[in-house]
C-alpha cells in the first residue's frame, strides 16, 4: 500500500506540473515550491524547535488562528513555522504577523518528509481539521515528536473507515491526540479503537467571537445604509445571485442590500450590475451622492466578516454548488442566516437548522417565503436571532482547552 500511496502522490504532483502553463492556481503551487529545501534551511536555525502548524487552506488557517495568537500571546518567545497546502491560503496569508516563517508544504515524498523534520527540528506538530499526509505524519512518528490533529472532524464515508481503511486508518494511529469538533467524530474514532481524543469544540467560533469583538465601523456602509434595514449576500455565487436579485428587482425598496461576491474581479461585478434593475453603486466608487441607492456591490476583499454588523438578515453563498461558505461570520452577529441546500456537511448549519436560527432556500419561491416572513413577524425575527447567537457563545472556548491541553507540562514545569 505504501508503494500505491507514493504512486498516487507522484502522479499528483505530475498532474500539477502539466497543468501549470494553464491554471495559475497549478502555477502558483509549483512556483511556491521551488529552491523550498534551500529557503528552508536557511531559516532553520533561526525558527529554533518551533511549533509547527500545518493548514490545507484558508479556511483551515482560520481555525488555526485562534490557536496560533494564543500561543504567541501567552509564549511570545515561541517560534511558529506555519505551512500550506494550497495557494489560496498561503498567497493570501503569507505575510501573516503571528508565524515566524510561512511557507508551502513540500509534497509528501519520503524523501520530502524526512529532509523537511529534520532541518526544522519542531518540537511538536499541529495538522489542522484535516491534512493527512502519510509520510510526514510516519516521519513525525519515528522520531517521538508529538502530533496533534485540531478541531477534527470525521464522517463515517470517509475511508479511514471502510473495509479497505487499514492503510489510512495506520495513519490516524501514530496521532498523539485528537481534539474533535463533535461527539460523533469521537464516536467514529472510538468504534475504530482510537481513544486518544477530547471533544473541545471548534476554534471558529472564538475566531469569530473575536472578530466580532473587535470588528471595525465601515464609514461607507453606514452612509449607504442611512437609517434601514440591510440584507446582505456574502461569498454569493451566481446562483445564489440570480434568486436573490430576482426578489430585489420585485421589492427594491423593502431594504437595503449588498452584495460581497465570492469572486470580486470586475467581469463577476459586470454581470451582477446588469441583473440588477434598481439604482446600485460599488463599495469602491460610493459617495455621498449614491446615498440613495438600493445595492451596494463589495468589490474590496477582506471587510466581508467585519460587514455582516450591519446586516438584519443574511445569505451566505456556496449552497447551490461546493458547499456553504462560513455561516458562523454572520450568527456571531445575533441575525438570521439563510443560503442553500448544499449544506448537510457542515455541523453548524445543521445546529442552526434545528435551533431555528438559519433557514435553507432550494429556489426563489422558498427563498421569498422566508424573507417575507422574517421581516413581517418580529417575534420570529427575535427568536432566530437569539438562536443564532446563543449558539455561539454556548460554543466558543475551544481555544482555551486545546491549549492547556497541549501546553500542559509547559505550564506546568516551565519546558518547551
Amino acid at each position: 500500500m505504501n508503494f500505491l500511496y507514493s504512486l498516487a502522490v507522484r502522479l499528483y504532483v505530475w498532474s500539477i506540473y502539466a497543468a501549470s502553463p494553464f491554471n495559475l492556481k497549478a502555477r502558483l503551487w509549483v512556483k511556491g515550491r521551488k529552491g523550498w529545501k534551500e529557503k528552508l534551511s536557511s531559516k532553520s536555525e533561526y525558527l529554533n524547535n518551533p511549533v509547527w502548524i500545518h493548514c490545507a487552506s484558508l479556511g483551515e488557517f482560520e481555525q488555526g488562528r485562534p490557536l496560533i495568537e494564543m500561543i504567541k500571546e501567552k509564549k511570545p518567545d515561541q517560534k511558529i513555522l506555519l505551512t500550506f497546502f494550497s495557494p489560496s491560503g498561503y498567497e493570501i496569508r503569507k505575510n501573516y504577523s503571528f508565524a515566524d516563517y510561512i511557507c508551502y508544504l513540500p509534497s509528501d515524498t519520503r524523501r520530502n518528509a524526512k529532509y523537511f523534520i529534520e532541518t526544522v527540528k519542531p518540537v511538536m506538530a499541529i495538522f489542522i481539521k484535516y491534512e493527512f499526509w502519510n509520510n510526514y505524519i510516519s516521519e513525525l512518528y519515528l522520531k517521538g515528536i508529538p502530533l496533534y490533529l485540531v478541531s477534527g472532524i470525521f464522517r463515517n464515508s470517509q475511508h479511514f473507515f471502510k473495509w479497505y481503511g487499514s492503510f489510512f486508518l495506520g495513519m490516524l494511529k501514530k496521532f498523539t491526540h485528537f481534539f474533535l469538533q463533535d461527539e460523533a467524530s469521537a464516536e467514529l474514532l472510538s468504534k475504530a479503537g482510537i481513544n486518544n481524543f477530547t471533544v473541545t469544540g471548534d476554534t471558529r467560533f472564538d475566531r469569530v467571537s473575536k472578530i466580532a469583538a473587535s470588528a471595525p465601523v465601515i464609514p461607507v456602509i453606514e452612509e449607504f445604509r442611512n437609517g434601514e434595514k440591510v440584507f446582505l449576500a456574502g461569498s454569493s455565487w451566481p446562483e445564489d445571485e440570480k434568486i436573490i436579485v430576482k426578489y430585489i428587482n420585485s421589492n427594491p425598496g423593502r431594504m437595503k442590500w449588498i452584495f460581497a461576491p465570492h469572486e470580486p474581479e470586475p467581469s463577476n461585478i459586470d454581470r451582477l450590475e446588469r441583473m440588477i434593475k434598481t439604482n446600485c453603486v460599488r463599495f469602491s466608487e460610493f459617495s455621498g451622492k449614491n446615498r440613495d441607492a438600493r445595492v451596494l456591490i463589495i468589490d474590496k476583499i477582506g471587510i466581508l466578516s467585519s460587514a455582516y454588523r450591519y446586516a438584519y438578515i443574511a445569505a451566505v453563498g456556496g449552497g447551490f454548488g461546493k458547499g456553504i461558505h462560513n455561516i458562523l461570520e454572520p450568527a456571531c452577529w445575533g441575525i438570521p442566516v439563510m443560503f442553500g441546500p448544499n449544506y448537510r456537511k457542515f455541523r453548524e448549519a445543521l445546529s442552526l437548522l434545528g435551533r431555528k436560527g438559519a433557514f435553507c432556500f432550494r429556489n426563489f419561491e422558498e427563498f421569498s417565503t422566508i424573507l417575507d416572513e422574517l421581516l413581517s413577524s418580529m417575534e420570529l425575527y427575535k427568536s432566530a436571532s437569539e438562536a443564532t447567537l446563543k449558539y455561539v457563545y454556548e460554543n466558543t472556548g475551544a481555544t482555551d482547552r486545546i491549549f492547556s491541553s497541549i501546553f500542559q507540562q509547559d505550564i506546568n514545569n516551565n519546558q518547551v
